[in-house]
């Protein structure tokens, strides 16, 4: 409705421009109509429907900056105002001899030409420089602090900001990974992810409500542990789903996106942002068997084959074991024979020691 209203104030304020215009026009032009008001009408309509152009221009131009300011980061924002105002300054500090000084009346557009060209320029070169060196820009605004001057010398790398999504925060691990320091950075978490984990708590399904409900726990409990360090990032992006918002999100920060997700993680990589995957951190942390290592393994179930057992090391790696079908529930003396990896996970093969006795006896014990 608004937008409507917009359009309709361009057009009436042109038609009244084109329809006052005729007033202002010489003679031997008005002259040409038999009837001015002809004149009149016809020079309000060609300057309504210009007037019409030029507010539907003007609105698409709004509404793509108001997009462009929605979707850009504050921090970036107000990097890129600080680096326009100090290219301004120094603009102005430059040109200010050339204003002072007299010159003759031949070169009176000296001192306008002048003055917008340097404003011009150096208002796009602190904008660019800005743009690029923002984060680094704004932390020069705290010179006690060792870490902004390494930053500033390029010795160290400032962290990148750790975006998390929904299914990370439901898995929890990420808690015990940035207490010990493997996560390190600011944790932006985004408003659309909070949207999502209220819904899931709200959902009348018994199983979503309770995820729900412990993702907004560890949530409070991350904000109670590292304060400032969890940012809440109300920027709204438009698009369909958490999923397509967060990408975003990461593209307009350069931060990292971390997920538990493989269809987010594999369309970020798509993309060619940056992205951690816990269930690859978890892959890459497992407790790496070597063919030949001795295990004391318990089987659980019963593999696939018939003469198959089936047990798993403390983080949960798959190992199966040969002859191992008729020893469910109890401890072996397991040799590592090989190892694969899947799309799913790890999966090791081993073989049963040539003395049941002794692996019976074992079990037995413990």
């Amino acid at each position: 409705m608004v937008e409507l209203l917009f359009l309709i104030l361009f057009f009436v304020t042109g038609v009244a421009s084109g329809f006052l215009a005729v007033d202002f026009f010489s003679l031997q032009i008005t002259e040409k109509f038999s009837n001015p008001n002809v004149a009149k009408i016809l020079l309000a309509g060609l300057s309504g429907i210009l007037a019409l152009i030029i507010g539907i221009l003007f609105q698409r131009l709004r509404e793509k900056l108001t997009q462009q300011i929605n979707t850009t980061p504050t921090d970036l924002l107000v990097s890129r105002a600080v680096g326009l105002i100090l290219g301004l300054l120094v603009a102005n500090l430059l040109v200010a001899p050339i204003l002072l000084f007299p010159l003759p009346k031949g070169f009176f557009l000296v001192k306008p030409i002048s003055a917008a060209f340097s404003n011009i320029f150096f208002g796009l070169l602190g904008y660019n420089l800005a743009e690029i060196h923002g984060r680094t820009f704004l932390r020069l605004f705290n010179p006690n602090s060792t870490e902004a001057l390494l930053v500033a010398e390029g010795i160290l790398t400032p962290a990148s900001g750790k975006i998390l999504d929904t299914s990370v925060i439901i898995d929890g691990r990420i808690k015990g990974l940035i207490v010990f320091g493997l996560i390190e950075g600011k944790l932006i978490v985004a408003q659309t992810v909070i949207d999502e984990l209220q819904q899931l708590a709200d959902s009348a399904n018994q199983e979503k409500r309770a995820k729900g409900r412990r993702g907004l726990k560890i949530l409070t409990e991350l904000r109670e542990h590292f304060g400032k360090r969890l940012v809440i990032n109300s920027t709204k992006y438009g698009g369909n789903g958490t999923d397509e918002r967060l990408l975003k999100l990461t593209e307009d920060t350069g931060g990292t996106l971390i997920t538990a997700d493989y269809n987010l993680s594999q369309v970020a990589k798509v993309k060619e942002l940056n992205v951690l995957n816990l269930s690859d951190l978890v892959l890459a942390l497992r407790t790496e068997v070597q063919p030949g290592e001795k295990l004391i393994l318990k089987i659980v179930r019963e593999g696939k084959e018939n003469s198959q057992g089936v047990g798993y090391l403390e983080d949960g790696t798959m190992v199966v074991v040969e002859e191992a079908k008729s020893f469910l529930g109890q401890k072996l003396d397991v040799i590592v024979t090989g190892a694969l990896q899947t799309s799913t996970g790890r999966m090791v093969f081993g073989k049963l020691e040539k003395s049941p006795p002794t692996n019976k006896t074992k079990a037995s014990s413990s």
